[in-house]
């Protein structure tokens, strides 16, 4: 039988695709498995920041949110063709919070986590600034911040392809059927989602990075009896056709107490979101409900002079975050911190549980399961993402038109939007996607916007793809331009490529 893994990690979200990364990089072995496609779940529904979260603030979550706006500068430099500043509009509503708190907590804000490279906070006269002619002419003032914007499921896929680059066995599309201490390691019992297959392998530690499904495998998977402390909130945006013309996001203050963000988004669509319901039932069932999106147009249309109804919503998606359950009343109120539970004994392999975090501190996340596992893997080396780039962010942060001028100097036949289109998706590594293209018909099929044939071998060769979702929901947001006939075809292809080459 084959040597155990050092590591084994189920669920392919961002927490357990970064503790991948990080662990090969230590010179562990390394073994995770998803049940669907890499950031098939919560880790695609974001709001899509890399923020400290300014609402924290007011539950007085000072180090998450110091923590959240230090990974904010490092990520960026990490990742620079996938994540990129962004402006944040908040007008000051004189019926919600007062003009003095919110510039006491952007002050504390700009100033907690060491910012050295985006701009801070300014005021703004809306009467006079071109940001303020979308609003209704009542909000006369604002403040104007900055954060961050992440490709959230390309953020998940090119953690996962460092974590193999550096050695490390991932399988999506593999579920984990259970999970036994066995001679002091796990046996992992596994099947393959597409062809039935099972199989096993063997691990000295267990992590368990299931997300929304955390609690469910501790109780149902690895069958231990105690709770798992986990809170599913739904979380669900809106999108619907531009509704502002520059480049700047809003956050807007609701009655509730919640705010509301509207981002501009793939160019022609204005993304808005979002919500915080209390979930009772399966993760991958959710869905939007009717209520959501009534209430997303109404937070929103009380600020913009156009108004926005639900027929106006193109598309929607919805996910469950797996909060810890800290014993607040209320969703919006509870920690959006990380907490971690060992579960071991003497001379029993260790198990590692994940409840809650954010998309903004995977990383230090990653760092903080691996110190907990060090007395029982005490080879593993030292941590080193914090200075190392994300697969393709290996350019400087405002190096993303040299980026996209190499690449059309490479390839003169793509359109300046094609070839900006995939630095954002691969920065340095689309010079990888396009090489050898010389004529058009080098691209192979089309199969509408500007998508090709030999884009998506790339991802299936490359970076896992099996399906037409995978390619345009999760490894691009295509799906909003390409229409259904184009995804049919797309996956007809796909779908011969893979029994030509199983």
């Amino acid at each position: 039988m084959a040597d155990p893994f050092d590591l084994a990690i189920v669920g392919g979200g961002v927490n357990g695709c970064g503790i991948a990364r990080d662990a090969a990089g230590r010179g562990l072995s390394v073994f995770l498995c998803e049940r669907n496609d890499f950031a098939s779940a919560t880790s695609s529904a974001s709001t899509k920041l890399i923020h400290g979260g300014l609402r924290y603030l007011e539950h007085f979550e000072f180090r998450l949110v110091r923590e959240a706006l230090i990974e904010r500068e490092i990520l960026l430099h990490a990742a620079p063709h996938i994540i990129w500043p962004l402006r944040f509009v908040l007008p000051h509503h004189k019926g919600m919070r007062p003009a003095w708190f919110l510039r006491l907590g952007l002050f504390v804000y700009d100033h907690l986590g060491g910012r050295k490279r985006l701009p801070g906070t300014r005021t703004l006269d809306l009467r006079r600034d071109p940001v303020g002619q979308p609003l209704n002419a009542q909000f006369t003032r604002a403040f104007e911040y900055s954060d961050c914007w992440v490709e959230d499921s390309r953020l998940v896929v090119l953690n996962a392809l460092d974590a193999a680059e550096r050695g490390a066995e991932l399988r999506n599309n593999t579920e984990c059927l259970s999970a036994t201490r066995i001679d002091r390691v796990w046996r992992l019992d596994l099947r393959d989602g597409e062809t039935g297959v099972q199989t096993e392998v063997r691990a000295k530690a267990l992590v368990n990075a299931a997300g929304p499904w955390a609690g469910l495998f501790v109780q149902d998977r690895v069958c231990l009896t105690q709770r798992a402390p986990v809170r599913l909130v739904k979380g669900s945006h809106i999108i619907v056709p531009r509704l502002f013309d520059h480049a700047k996001a809003y956050i807007f203050q609701n009655s509730d107490g919640r705010i509301v963000f509207a981002i501009p988004y793939e160019t022609y669509h204005t993304l808005i979101g979002t919500t915080d319901v209390e979930y009772d039932g399966d993760p991958g069932q959710v869905r939007i409900g009717q209520d959501e999106i009534a209430y997303l147009c109404a937070a929103a249309g009380a600020y913009f002079k156009r108004p926005i109804a639900p027929g106006d919503v193109t598309a929607s998606y919805s996910g469950v975050r797996p909060l810890y359950d800290d014993g607040s009343a209320d969703a919006k109120a509870v920690t959006r911190d990380y907490v971690l539970k060992l579960e071991t004994a003497a001379d029993a392999a260790p198990l590692l549980n994940i409840y809650g975090g954010k998309l903004t501190t995977y990383r230090m996340l990653a760092e903080a399961v691996l110190e907990r596992l060090r007395p029982h893997l005490p080879a593993m080396g030292v941590a080193w993402t914090a200075d190392a780039p994300l697969p393709g962010g290996d350019f400087p942060v405002d190096g993303f038109e040299a980026e996209v001028a190499a690449v059309q100097s490479a390839c003169p036949v793509l359109e300046s939007t094609h070839a900006r289109r995939l630095v954002r998706a691969y920065g340095t590594r689309a010079q990888a996607v396009i090489k050898g293209v010389r004529s058009r018909a080098d691209l192979g099929q089309h199969f509408g916007a500007d998508l090709f044939a030999r884009e998506v071998a790339y991802l299936m060769d490359t970076e896992w793809a099996r399906t037409a979702d995978d390619v345009v929901w999760r490894r691009s947001k295509l799906g909003l331009a390409i229409g259904p006939e184009g995804v049919a075809h797309l996956e007809a292809w796909m779908r011969a490529r893979r029994h030509a080459n199983p």
